[in-house]
């Protein structure tokens, strides 16, 4: 199965450039996000919707686990978003400066990116010890391992970091170009 490539933004290869195994990477990581992210958007439905039945209708009982299921999807998903907003350059970027240089908007980036690395090591470094809390924990209705819900922070981490170390060989790329006289 072939991964379709977007042709990169300004700073970024060409889209006629072949893409090197990293970028393969980063781009096939992408993909299988976007498609988690659909997973939960999906089954996030299912407890949601019987929350409301039952809450309406006498059609099914009320389930207590429902709420507990619906808050860990809603969780994964969250950070999923977070992921892929990073990879798109869309999660953290503001744009309050007018039109810039491309070498301006390149050092902009690069200073950006700088403090999401910052939070990015904040969610690795603190979620490792947040999922160690958790490790032989149960939550109370639906008794899942809280493991698996935590360890959504470092993961999380951990993808900006990949998606991150892209954006700062783009960017300097672009500041590294010398203009023409």
């Amino acid at each position: 199965m072939a991964i379709a490539l977007p042709a990169e933004g300004p700073g970024g290869p060409p889209a006629s450039a072949a893409p090197g195994a990293w970028r393969r990477f980063t781009a096939g990581f992408a993909w299988l996000l976007n498609w988690l992210l659909i997973g939960t958007v999906a089954v996030l439905i299912i407890p949601v919707t019987m929350q409301i039945v039952s809450r309406y209708t006498s059609v099914i009982p009320p389930y207590i686990w429902t709420e507990e299921l619906a808050r860990f999807v809603f969780i994964w998903m969250i950070m999923l978003g977070a992921m892929v907003g990073v990879r798109e350059s869309s999660h953290f970027d503001v744009d309050i400066w007018p039109r810039l240089s491309l070498k301006a908007n390149a050092a902009l980036r690069l200073v950006t990116n700088v403090f999401t690395l910052v939070f990015a090591l904040v969610f690795v470094i603190s979620g490792i010890e947040f999922t160690r809390f958790a490790i032989y924990r149960i939550s109370e209705l639906a008794e899942l391992p809280l493991w698996v819900i935590h360890i959504a922070w470092p993961l999380t981490g951990l993808a900006w970091i990949v998606f991150l170390g892209e954006q700062f060989v783009d960017n300097i790329r672009i500041l590294a170009v010398k203009e023409a006289p």
